[in-house]
């Protein structure tokens, strides 16, 4: 057995153990994704950094994986030194695996702050021009964080058309129809949240309640007594056809 000082504090571990064994044994936790037990350490994540003395006895970083312990080692696990490296080491990770999910769980255990996830958004504004000159809605616009662009809801605008969806080039923005509720979002923020309608002839959820308004206030009067029935697309179009039939053999 030997002495070291970990966070100021003197433990006993064994010998011929790593740094990373030591401190697992004294049950602290140290970020890793490369190390396993039964392989030699290769320090290929570098997230194990810890800080120690080094020959010229200033304060560095180590890889605790491929660190060896010995009598009278001092550590610290957490601090400045330890913080930067960690996050170097998980941006580095990301770079070459932006969409790993499981690297931003680990980075969040430990208290690294990674930035906004990316979010397949490319910038080329077709949704928020779409939202603006078409759908006249104006639900989503460009907005600065940590210096970098990215698309935003603005709250109460959306009236769940679904345009934005269909227009978007990588599928950054997503629509999900559940339970007679559409949502439509952008990485983990909700652009709106609406009640579906139902078509009175088939009866599939087809729009939204404030999509159906939206047209209804924006289509020009029009002079007509009929009565108005609640029609999707396709049974709309196929009781025209029906009409149009008719009116040809009158």
């Amino acid at each position: 057995m030997v002495t070291m000082v970990i966070d100021q504090c003197p433990v006993n571990v064994e010998e011929d153990k790593s740094v990373l064994e030591a401190l697992r044994a004294n049950g602290i936790k140290i970020p890793t994704l490369c190390y396993h037990p039964a392989l030699k350490p290769s320090g290929s994540c570098r997230l194990c950094a810890v800080e120690v003395i080094g020959k010229s006895g200033r304060a560095v970083t180590m890889l605790s994986c491929v660190m060896k312990v010995r009598e009278g080692l001092e550590i610290k696990t957490s601090g400045d030194l330890v913080q930067k490296a960690r996050l170097k080491a998980f941006k580095d990770l990301l770079q070459l695996a932006p969409q790993a999910t499981v690297i931003r769980k680990l980075a969040d255990d430990f208290g690294v702050n990674l930035g906004p996830p990316p979010d397949g958004c490319i910038r080329c504004r077709l949704c928020i021009r779409v939202c603006k000159e078409i759908v006249r809605a104006n639900a989503l616009k460009m907005e600065k964080r940590d210096g970098k662009s990215f698309v935003v809801p603005t709250e109460g605008f959306c009236i769940g058309c679904g345009t934005c969806v269909n227009l978007c080039p990588t599928g950054a923005i997503h629509l999900d129809d559940k339970e007679s509720v559409r949502t439509i979002s952008i990485r983990d923020e909700i652009i709106g949240r609406h009640i579906l309608e139902r078509c009175e002839a088939c009866g599939r959820l087809f729009a939204t309640q404030r999509f159906l308004s939206h047209v209804k206030t924006r289509v020009l009067p029009h002079p007509d007594v009929r009565e108005h029935h609640l029609y999707c697309p396709t049974c709309a179009k196929l009781f025209s056809s029906r009409v149009k039939s008719s009116s040809k053999l009158l």
